[in-house]
């Protein structure tokens, strides 16, 4: 990362903050990750998908923020949005959650599949704070430069862009709002939807017809939380991987 020309990164992005890549702490983070991988850490997602939450939702398509933490660290799963992961892979239980609340929000089935990319190319940007994590070890990158990057992103949302939703889910993603102006977006918060949480206040919390109402509100369409059939958006996966190479 210590050049952006090997970076694969939108043009919007690169003009908000492609000064950070060339920051002493994103060149500590390089050489970190490179170590990791001649130690033999099996690292997650692939390189060519750490930015996909940013190469999926353009800046300046941003309606709203969905903050997490880490990557999934099983097999197959991460893919570079949150709480997101690929056609064919299992529903993780937070996402089982998420579905269960909008179906009960906004009376919409539940897919049979857990990628978001629908979401995230309607301007939903799927922002975890660490973009990559290792096998079988969650938060194995944790404080190592990712988080100061994505602190940047959020911070770069709030400074120029207006009428954003964030929702922010569970204590960790709770502390960004510290970034966010509330005279200029929307803060929407509630307990993580983890199993262990979901129970104590993300159930019923309505957040995906809160956030269409203010959409509308702004003047702007609002997000389908409808998610398209798995091949579609395998499909949309396989699209968007050619757009950026």
């Amino acid at each position: 990362m210590s050049g952006q020309r090997e970076i694969k990164l939108h043009s919007q992005w690169r003009q908000v903050i492609g000064d950070e890549f060339n920051k002493e702490y994103m060149h500590s983070l390089r050489e970190f990750l490179i170590q990791r991988k001649h130690q033999g850490a099996v690292i997650y997602p692939p390189a060519d998908e750490w930015f996909s939450a940013l190469n999926s939702t353009l800046f300046d398509d941003i309606r709203v923020v969905i903050l997490g933490q880490d990557p999934y660290h099983g097999v197959g799963q991460a893919h570079g949005l949150c709480f997101s992961v690929r056609p064919g892979i299992k529903v993780p239980p937070s996402l089982a959650n998420i579905y269960k609340e909008i179906k009960s929000d906004l009376s919409i089935d539940q897919p049979n599949h857990g990628c978001l990319i629908s979401w995230a190319q309607q301007g939903v940007l799927l922002l975890n704070a660490t973009l990559t994590v290792e096998d079988a070890n969650a938060g194995a990158h944790q404080g190592k430069g990712w988080e100061q990057f994505t602190d940047q992103v959020i911070k770069a949302v709030n400074e120029h862009r207006k009428g954003v939703v964030f929702m922010l889910w569970g204590s960790y993603a709770q502390k960004k709002s510290a970034m966010i102006d509330p005279s200029r977006h929307l803060i929407l918060k509630s307990v993580h939807p983890s199993p262990l949480s979901a129970y104590r206040g993300f159930f019923g919390c309505g957040h995906f017809s809160v956030a269409n109402r203010y959409l509308e509100e702004q003047g702007l369409k609002q997000i389908n939380w409808q998610l398209p059939e798995q091949e579609d958006a395998l499909k949309a996966i396989q699209d968007s991987s050619k757009s950026l190479s």
